[in-house]
This record gives structure tokens, C-alpha cells and sequence, in this order.
């Protein structure tokens, strides 16, 4: 009789463990699905299929702290006045940017020999940093 109960406990207790390992690893893969992947419209530089994650590093590390501005430097005010349309080039200063982002990465693979440079990437040595030293405008370059 013990030996039965004795099975019956360790039984129960091997299927609420595997139970639970099944309804975590599941839950984990469903996570690393690529809803975590946005589709932005009007990416010109950035990977199309970059993640919510990397794409919020970029702007903060690259432009906010590399060159000392915020989101609406760049991007122009929704229609309605609330909030920025992100995908919008009615502002210059956005292919600006593309243009600085496109100029980055070819120094650093044609001259830094950096065979596959990506923005966001720290293996990168000239980055916006590098000569806007937190500044909009790198010295001498400002708009007269």
C-alpha cells in the first residue's frame, strides 16, 4: 500500500513538473516570435524587419545621445497634431540623417575594414558620436 502511494505521489509530482517545463518553453518560444518584430513603413537604412528593441537603442544611443536631439529633430508632427508621424519625410533633416547613417557605415567597411557594419552595432569605430560629440551640428558646420 505505502509503495503505491509512494508511486502515486512521485507520478503526480513528475507530471505537474513536466507539465509546467511544456507551458514555459512554450510560452518562451512564442515570445522569440517575430511579433517582436514590427514592420515600420519608409525604413530607407534600417533592416526592415528590425525589432522594436534595436531600433529604440539606435535612435537613443546614435541620435539622442550622439548627436543631442530628440525624435521630432528629425521626424515631423502627425496630420493631427498629436504625437510625430514617424514615417513622414516631409522634414530634410530626416534623409540627412540617412545620408550621415549611409556615410558611417561605408567608412567603417571601406576604410576600418569592417566587413559587415551595422548600425547600433559597437563594433563600429566612427559612429554619429564621433563627430557630432553631442551636438546637432559637428563644430563648424552649423546652418549660417
Amino acid at each position: 500500500m505505502k509503495l503505491n502511494r509512494k508511486v502515486c505521489v512521485i507520478g503526480a509530482l513528475a507530471a505537474i513538473v513536466s507539465i509546467t517545463t511544456a507551458a514555459t518553453i512554450k510560452k518562451t518560444a512564442d515570445d522569440k516570435k517575430p511579433a517582436d518584430k514590427q514592420l515600420y513603413t519608409n525604413l530607407k537604412v534600417l533592416p526592415k524587419d528590425i525589432s522594436s528593441r534595436d531600433l529604440q537603442s539606435i535612435m537613443a544611443d546614435d541620435f539622442e545621445d550622439g548627436i543631442g536631439v530628440s525624435c521630432g529633430f528629425c521626424h515631423a508632427n502627425n496630420k493631427d497634431g498629436h504625437g510625430l508621424d514617424f514615417a513622414s519625410d516631409a522634414k530634410p533633416e530626416k534623409e540627412i540623417a540617412r545620408t550621415m547613417m549611409r556615410m558611417t557605415l561605408d567608412l567603417n567597411k571601406r576604410w576600418l575594414k569592417n566587413k559587415h557594419p551595422k548600425l547600433g552595432d559597437t563594433g563600429l569605430v566612427v559612429q554619429c558620436t564621433t563627430c557630432h560629440k553631442g551636438q546637432p551640428f559637428p563644430d563648424g558646420a552649423e546652418p549660417k
